[in-house]
Formats: C-alpha cells, structure tokens, sequence
C-alpha cells in the first residue's frame, strides 16, 4: 500500500473525527443554550413579578377579606383577582393557601375532585422566597402537579383573625402548553441554524487546521517515499525544530542507519567474497597434503621403508590436525558472531589460570627453544568473567605469539592488577606488525603481512576480539616492525557488594 493512501487515509479520519466533535459540540451548544434560555426567562420572570402577591394583597384584601367569619372562602374576590390576573398574563395562577400550605382555593382547580382538597405546597420555598424579598432564584411546587417546579410569587396575609399565604404560578399551565408546542420548532431553529452556521465556519477552520498540522506529516511522508524510490541520501531537513521532532529526527537517525548498515552489507559482501577465497585456500593446502601422501602410500606401498612410512604418516597426522583447528576455528567463530554464545561470568583467580597456560605451553615454547616467561605480582585480586571464554582468548594470543616468535626469541606473559581492573599482557619478540595492517588483523580472514611472512587467516584474533566484546572489554596491540608485538586486554576486579 502507498503511502500516499495511507497519509490521504490519515487526513480523512482526522477530518471526519473533527467533523464529529464540531456535530456533539454543536449539539451540546443547543442543548446548553435552551437550558441556560429557560433559566433565564424563569428568573427574569420571577424578578419582574416578586411583589406581584404582595401587591394583590395590598390591593384587593384592603376592604375584602380572603375568608370570612364563617371560614368560607370569598369565591367571588377570588373569580375578579384571577380575572384581573389573566386579563395582564394569562400564564398566572394564583392559589389561596393556609398558614400550613394546604390549598384553600384557586378558580384553575376543580374542587369537587377528592383530591383537590388534599393538596399540600411546600411552605419550604415560600418562606425563603419571603425572606430574601424575592430577590433569590426559588422554585416552588405546582399544586397541579406537585412533582413540577415552577416560578412563583408569594406573600403572607392575616385578614379578620385568618392567616395564610397568596400563592401565584407565573408561568401555569397554559403557558406551558403553548411553550411545549412551540419548544420542538424553537429548537429546531436554533440548533439547526445556529449548528450549520458555527459547522460551517468551524469545518472551513478545521480543514484548514488539518492541513497546516499535517505539513510536517506530509513532509515525512514524501521523505519516506524518496527512500523508497532509492534516494537513500534524502533527509528531512529541521527535523529537531518539526512539529513532530520526536518522529522525524527518529526517521533520519532511522535512515542513517539503515544506509550504513547497506553499506557494512557491501562491505560484507567483499569480506565473504575474500572469506570463500580464504577458506578454499586454507582448507585446500591440508586436504591436497593429506591426499598427496596417501596417494603415494598406496602407489609406493611396498617399496617404502618403515621410517619413510612413519614421516608420511606424521606429515598427514599434521595437516589433519591444522585442518581439524581450521574447521574448529571456524564453528567457534559462527557460534560467537551469531550471539549463540552467552558469557557465564564469576569470580576466579586470574593467577592461577595464568599458571596452568604457562604450564601447557612450556613444552610447546621448548620445542622452538622459546623463552616463556610469567610475570605476575603476589596476591593478584579476583576478576570477575568467564573462565573459559577468557582461557580461549589467552590460548589463541599465545598461539599467534609463539607461532612468530623465531627460535631462541621470547614470549612474556604479565598479569599487571590496578585499582579496578586487571590487565593481561601476551608479548613476544617476532617480527612485529605494520602500522598500517595494525587495524586489521582483527578481521575474520583478512590477510596482512609483516614485512617478512604471510601472517595467515586471522581467525584466532577475530575470535578474542568477539571474546572481549562479550566481556565489554577490548583487545589492544602495541607493535613495530622487527620489535615484536604485544597484545592486552582488561578484566574487572571483582568486588563484593
């Protein structure tokens, strides 16, 4: 899949996800604007008519009482205070209550219904509406429905011996009747209108929003689409100042490294075409070696002597040994250059495993007339790492040293401890390195010479530098044509915690 369609995919959804959240936030919007609108409209109303009861009281009840001596309700006050109400709003309701707030009479309520009687307001909101002069936003109970909360006025009364309160709904039934008819079309407009407009201009900002915060998107994505095409050179140029630094600068490092690492893949390719060159000739000469002699064992087989038998014999035991060596070599290195080999590290005496190379070596050195000496201070500290990996590195330094060592020269092995590490050193006294092959030697396979000789594969070397790397550690050599080369390398001193 192209990229392309892949950042077009992107730009979509991030539109279409605004597109989204621009549609719930205008709904919102509306539905946050018709409450916030009805809240309004119901305080403003209760404001504007808070001495409305009280007023009426003043008005009405001067020459009147609300009840007379008897306890009748005045129906006939009643029927011309709601007459004179309806005649300026025909959304009030005004209602008679006792001094516990139990409905006396209202001409809006049937009062031959049973239920009628028994209700009951709320003297709770009353009485803080009262208090505060109706200064307050109070809800108080609808005795139609006394589940609902409408705006009211109040105001308490004592008339010929009678106490109780005029209670008047400002916005009853009727109101909300011809409210809810015209609620649905009202909503209708505003949120319709009011969303198309504010999605309009918001859609027209957020595309254009898309498009600026996707630049440096868009920029990766033609970079990366360049890489694909080959251009393995092309970069995202301020990656670090990019609104996306993070991903860009991760994306040139990324192709950085993937070009280098194309590079070391055709450095490769030359080092296996040298590898396979290598390899034959190593293993050829052994294997011609080893088939010459037998051959001539079995055409001259009767006409050998024993001791000519016995000379054959030992050079093909010879040749199947370096053969062997060479096979071996080649098995440890893969096994280390594919990280199948995981260092086992402890704490050992690097002294004593000195002495037992020393040992080994001895007749080996005395057969070339090799001088193999040990350096070592007394009481030599712990190190911690592994033994056997670090007895593998030792035994193929010593074995490069005494392979070009000339007879009668010298090969010293030295332990030198410091404060935190201890160095060992292999050197001898052949006939030294090139400067310019010093860099070198420590390739698999790579062929250098000194001057003198050919220096051979490689292997051995290759294999303690992969030795050391395991170890974090290096591997040093200090050497000069005709003065002998010396190779070192570090260990940790082991410490308790």
């Amino acid at each position: 899949m192209s990229t392309s369609i892949l950042s077009n995919r992107l730009v979509k959804k991030l539109v279409l996800s605004f597109l989204a959240i621009l549609v719930l936030a205008g709904l919102g919007y509306t539905i946050a604007t018709i409450y916030l609108s009805n809240n309004y409209f119901y305080e403003t109303t209760q404001r504007l008519h808070a001495n409305l009861a009280q007023d009426l009281i003043n008005e009405k009840f001067v020459d009147a009482s609300p009840i007379d001596s008897t306890g009748t309700v005045n129906k006939a006050l009643f029927g011309d205070i709601m007459h004179d109400m309806m005649a300026v709003n025909r959304a009030i309701e005004v209602y008679l209550l006792d001094i516990n707030g139990n409905v006396q009479y209202s001409v809006v309520l049937d009062h031959d219904a049973p239920e009628t009687n028994q209700k009951q307001v709320s003297l709770t909101p009353i009485t803080e509406f009262i208090s505060t002069n109706g200064q307050q936003y109070i809800l108080g109970d609808d005795p139609k429905n006394l589940e609902n909360k409408q705006v009211f006025s109040a105001a308490h009364f004592n008339k010929g011996g009678n106490e109780g309160y005029i209670y008047i709904i400002l916005a009853g039934e009727e109101y909300l009747n011809t409210r809810s008819m015209l609620f649905g079309s009202y909503a209708l407009k505003l949120g319709l209108g009011a969303s198309l407009v504010t999605l309009f201009f918001a859609a027209l900002l957020g595309i254009l929003s898309v498009w600026y915060l996707t630049k440096n998107l868009r920029e990766l994505v033609y970079a990366a689409k360049r890489f694909q095409q080959g251009d393995l050179k092309y970069r995202i140029k301020n990656a670090e100042k990019s609104d996306l630094a993070g991903v860009t600068t991760v994306y040139n490092e990324m192709a950085e490294t993937i070009l280098n690492d194309i590079e070391k893949i055709k450095s490769l390719e030359v080092l296996r075409r040298e590898l396979i060159a290598n390899i034959s000739h190593d293993l050829r000469t052994p294997l011609a070696i080893i088939q010459g002699y037998i051959e001539t064992l079995q055409m001259k087989d009767g006409v050998l002597t024993a001791t000519q038998r016995s000379g054959y014999l030992k050079t093909i035991n010879s040749s199947g040994e370096k053969l062997s060596k060479l096979i071996a070599q080649l098995f440890e290195y893969s096994k280390l250059e594919a990280n199948q080999i995981e260092p086992q590290k402890e704490p050992f005496l690097i002294s004593e495993l000195a002495n037992d190379i020393h040992r080994n070596y001895q007749v080996l050195a005395d057969q070339k007339n090799i001088d193999l000496r040990l350096e070592m201070e007394l009481n030599v500290p712990l190190v911690f790492a592994d033994i056997s990996l670090v007895e593998r590195a030792i035994q193929n330094l010593m074995d490069n040293a005494l392979k070009f060592t000339p007879e009668n020269g010298a090969v010293t092995v030295m332990i030198v401890p410091d404060d935190d590490t201890v160095e060992i050193i292999i050197k001898d006294s052949g006939p030294g390195i090139l400067l310019e092959n010093q860099a070198l030697i420590f390739e698999r396979y790579r062929q250098t010479k000194t001057g003198q000789q050919k220096e051979g594969a490689g292997l051995g070397l290759a294999i303690v530098k992969k030795i050391m790397e395991l170890h974090n550690a290096s591997i040093k050599v200090l050497s000069r044509p005709n003065e002998g080369t010396a190779f070192s390398f570090s260990l940790p001193v082991y410490t308790v915690a």
